[in-house]
């Protein structure tokens, strides 16, 4: 068991739209310049979120995405399963037919890690993810001596 590229786009894009968004939308375009992902890949997960409510797209001159809720209100486990992505350890798809139509002995293991997984994914917010990068990229910046970066977010003087 995996998590596969959706997943760790999704969740990496979801980041850089809450790190640059604000006032304005983010265009798919800079995510994708930013992060290296595809723009055709983008738009896949971008229709698979805006479906879920998880962003709004604003159409016109200026338009992108946004949140469509605080980032705090967004989990990691909101994100992966808005994208379709798998989430399950177990051999049977929690069907329990692993062995020959037959739970298998392991299948409790499994079930439970499932859980464990998802409840720890839930437990994750957005905007853990954007502070933890926050803090990174100032330490990384007091490290070199650089101005700190906003984001596309005004910081308090």
């Amino acid at each position: 068991m995996r998590l596969t590229t959706k997943g760790r786009f999704a969740v990496t894009a979801m980041i850089d739209l809450a790190l640059n968004g604000g006032e304005r939308p983010v265009t798919l375009s800079a995510i994708s310049e930013r992060q290296s992902i595809s723009l055709s890949y983008l738009e896949q997960l971008f229709a698979k979120l805006r479906r879920h409510q998880i962003v709004e797209s604003v159409r016109g001159p200026g338009g992108g995405y946004c949140l469509a809720r605080g980032a705090e209100a967004i989990s990691v486990a909101d994100v992966i399963l808005a994208v379709d992505e798998p989430l399950d350890a177990t051999q049977c798809g929690g069907r329990e037919n692993c062995k020959s139509d037959h739970r298998c002995m392991t299948h409790d293991l499994w079930a439970t890690l499932n859980r464990k997984m998802l409840d720890y994914l839930a437990s994750v917010s957005l905007s853990d993810l954007v502070e933890k990068q926050r803090q990174k990229v100032a330490a990384q910046q007091d490290a070199s001596g650089k101005q700190p970066v906003t984001f596309g977010v005004a910081q308090a003087a």
